[in-house]
């Protein structure tokens, strides 16, 4: 994770409200309004205590109550309306982050999100971006109008005495801003931990879902849950130590008030004795400061929440801000395909070289069969010509051009690609297949499936194409899974069909009824295949072999 100050994170963050400053203004200007009515009902009381007694007051007693009601209703429709402004600029923003971040993961995918925690990315997307809500709705303009509340209030209290103002002053600087921060700092990085913890947890807790019938089968349930058991501790270890200092930053505060009521009192008593003011220059800018620490203590309670919201705002950036491994390509010319290469090309993963001077020639209307064992490469190449990656030297090329100068889309139009895994939505098996193409008919959709060898067993099911499919595909069987995934590709009918393990999962039957497909295909398709399986490279036309990363 990138280490980035309070301060930059605030920035960043705040540059997002642009689009909706209009809003931010008219909520800033709400809260002053609402909050100069609540501290003005206490200092018109006070007037007219003061006038009850005498002293001399140029506001007549039916206004000064006249007044205060005002004020008080004012104050409540004030309030409900900034908060509404306040709630709609955060909804808004999110929505907008949630647009950002799901920008950004394409744009990442699928080489920087290869090794990345799924969980982990489940809890930014969800409950880190949820907390930023906290920063917008509450945080922003609060900060605003602290700013220019207490300016009013020191100019105020500065038309009694100037001395008076500025202990107003110094009571606003400490406690909305020395506070909140010597609180943020001495938390330390606290809200990172607990926001790292937290998505650690969630991945775990992901993870054990995932693996529960291999956790029951081979009896670790006991121990997957004393592991989920103590990083909970620790997380909540994370949160109390959050409170406490919640709960300091309160203390300070309080006590901080309390300080500065009590030098206003004394300091206005003494100019008083002094003849520097009347009394009611005692009584006024007293009740004053005493009702006006409103937003400035909004800003103290942020001290050590902020810290949480911060390390939110990081991780959330910290995908924003992540440079794609592969960036997009657009505005060359469309290419139509008409061959395919890889010529001397060496890719590295981790210090690892996967593939090593690897060439070879792929001529429109052949099968290339790519055999060897697991993990020496064969699946890597494939991704190459997909252009997930780029490789490290020598070029990939389609139609000869390099895959690096072709359009994004043109390149993934001319291809099909079906991984060992095919992932499957919690949606219609109809659904499903229209990923690949989204204006296919219902008649290309069963030509399609008929191909695969999947039709006839998706007749079979209670609704048809319209079965729904569980979450990550667990309702169906390996097999069936992979045959939907080719499926899609007969969907897709680009000229390019790179297929990982198609057959691994299938039966000699079903092996047979898509080998034919495929040799149907065969003339009007390019076809790499990627197998272990003998029977599956009896169609190829050549077979070339990956040994740790090395082409024969």
């Amino acid at each position: 994770m990138k280490k980035r100050s309070g301060l930059c994170v605030m920035t960043r963050l705040v540059g997002l409200v642009r689009p909706l400053a209009g809003y931010m203004v008219l909520a800033v200007t709400m809260g002053v309004i609402g909050h100069l009515c609540a501290a003005f009902i206490t200092i018109f009381g006070g007037y007219a205590a003061a006038k009850v007694f005498g002293l001399d007051v140029p506001l007549a007693m039916s206004l000064l109550f006249g007044s205060v009601l005002v004020f008080a209703v004012v104050r409540g429709g004030i309030r409900y309306a900034e908060q509404a402004c306040n709630h709609y600029i955060a909804f808004r923003l999110l929505a907008l982050i949630r647009e950002k971040v799901f920008r950004a993961l394409r744009r990442l995918c699928p080489a920087k999100l290869e090794g990345r925690d799924k969980g982990d990315l489940i809890a930014v997307i969800t409950s880190d971006i949820e907390l930023l809500e906290v920063f917008y709705a509450h945080t922003i303009s609060p900060i605003l109008i602290a700013v220019l509340f207490s300016a009013l209030m020191c100019a105020f209290i500065g038309s009694y005495s100037m001395v008076l103002a500025l202990i107003a002053l110094a009571a606003y600087v400490v406690v909305g801003v020395v506070i909140p921060v010597v609180t943020s700092k001495l938390s330390g990085e606290g809200g990172i931990r607990f926001r790292t913890q937290s998505g650690e947890l969630s991945a775990f807790v992901l993870d054990s879902l995932r693996g529960l019938s291999e956790t029951l089968q081979y009896g670790q349930g006991e121990k997957r849950l004393q592991d989920m058991n103590a990083r909970t501790e620790a997380l909540s270890e994370e949160e109390r130590k959050l409170k406490a200092a919640a709960g300091r930053n309160q203390a300070v505060t309080n006590a901080a008030i309390l300080f500065f009521d009590l030098a206003m009192l004394f300091t206005s008593a003494l100019l008083y004795q002094n003849g520097r003011v009347e009394l009611i220059g005692v009584l006024i800018p007293t009740l004053a400061l005493m009702s006006s620490y409103g937003p400035v203590v909004a800003l103290a309670n942020l001290g050590s929440t902020l810290q949480n919201t911060f390390a939110a705002g990081n991780r959330v950036l910290d995908i924003l801000e992540e440079t794609p491994v592969v960036e997009e390509v657009h505005g060359r010319d469309e290419i139509t395909f008409s061959g395919a290469s890889a010529q001397h090309v060496t890719f590295t993963y981790s210090e690892e070289t996967i593939l090593d001077d690897v060439s070879l020639d792929i001529l429109p209307g052949s099968v290339i069969g790519i055999a060897g064992r697991s993990g020496s490469g064969k699946s890597t190449l494939l991704k190459l010509f997909m252009r997930f990656w780029n490789a490290q030297k020598g070029s990939v090329r389609l139609s000869d051009r390099d895959v690096n100068t072709i359009n994004t889309a043109n390149l993934r139009n001319m291809e099909s690609f079906v991984t060992q895994e095919t992932h499957l939505f919690h949606d219609s098996i109809r659904n499903n297949l229209r990923i690949a193409k989204r204006n296919a008919s219902d008649e290309e959709i069963e030509e399609a499936c008929k191909k695969a060898s999947v039709h006839d067993f998706i007749m079979t099911l209670p609704q048809g194409y319209d079965t729904a499919v569980g979450e990550l595909g667990d309702t169906l069987s390996g097999g069936e899974r992979q045959r939907l995934g080719l499926a899609r590709a007969f969907l897709h009918d680009a000229d390019l069909m790179l297929l990982d393990e198609p057959t691994s999962n299938l039966d000699s039957l079903n092996e047979a009824v898509i080998l034919k497909s495929l040799k149907e295909e065969r003339g009007n398709k390019t076809v790499v295949l990627v197998s272990h399986r003998k029977s599956t490279m009896h169609m190829a036309d050549r077979v070339y072999s990956v040994e740790h990363g090395r082409m024969s």
